[in-house]
């Protein structure tokens, strides 16, 4: 990458705190932080997301368009889920402190917090990172373009995304009115089975069809 940083300039910068950046907070517990080249302008090819996150919540379905991203975990633990476009696998990988998960440019992923007080880093060979969010593309895709497309009630869909909140980040919403408890706890034991395999055999992640959710 060519910088045409003027490093001569008074305004140039070599630090930043990160803890003064927010991108989105849900609460106390969960919450993006984030550096690029905005915040920080010296940086050329890297970005960074500093997330936190508390048990059950999840980053939400999204691809960067711009960038491959590097998942850093830690503390907690994590589970990073990627959509292999070429596959059309679902691979799951949880990661705990020092393991990294990495997701090639432009593939569809989520993460899920497996415990409290989980603090991931995500790194991005980008200047700033770039978005396409699950929960926008959701909301504002034409409900009459879904429907035609995929063979669906117009209305149904229409009331099955209404309670979708565009530019989520970190689900579920605090005033969701879905039993979240009884969903998550009723997913975690299988979570946790799938997990142990993937200890057992850490050469080879747990692969589920794309078409199977957890939440």
């Amino acid at each position: 990458m060519v910088s045409y940083m003027d490093y001569t300039s008074p305004s140039t910068q070599y630090t930043f705190d990160v803890n003064t950046s927010p991108l989105f907070k849900k609460d106390s517990q969960n919450y993006i932080n984030v550096l690029g080249i905005n915040q920080l302008n010296t940086l050329e090819n890297v970005s960074l997301l500093d997330i936190f996150m508390s048990t059950g919540n999840v980053v939400e379905p999204h691809y960067h368009q711009n960038a491959a991203e590097l998942v850093y975990c830690i503390s907690g633990s994590v589970v990073v889920s990627i959509l292999n476009p070429f596959t059309k696998q679902l691979l799951n990988f949880k990661i705990t402190p020092g393991q990294v998960a990495n997701v090639p440019q432009g593939w569809w992923h989520y993460e899920i917090a497996l415990e409290d007080n989980t603090h991931i880093l995500a790194i991005f060979n980008a200047p700033t990172p770039q978005v396409v969010l699950g929960s926008d593309i959701l909301r504002f895709t034409p409900a009459n373009v879904m429907a035609h497309t995929y063979c669906l009630d117009e209305n149904q869909w229409k009331e099955t995304v209404a309670p979708v909140q565009p530019s989520t980040y970190i689900g579920p919403y605090t005033n969701c009115q879905r039993n979240a408890e009884y969903t998550y706890h009723s997913n975690h034991n299988q979570t946790y089975q799938q997990m142990q395999y993937v200890q057992q055999h850490p050469e080879t992640p747990h692969v589920q069809p794309y078409r199977n959710v957890w939440w």
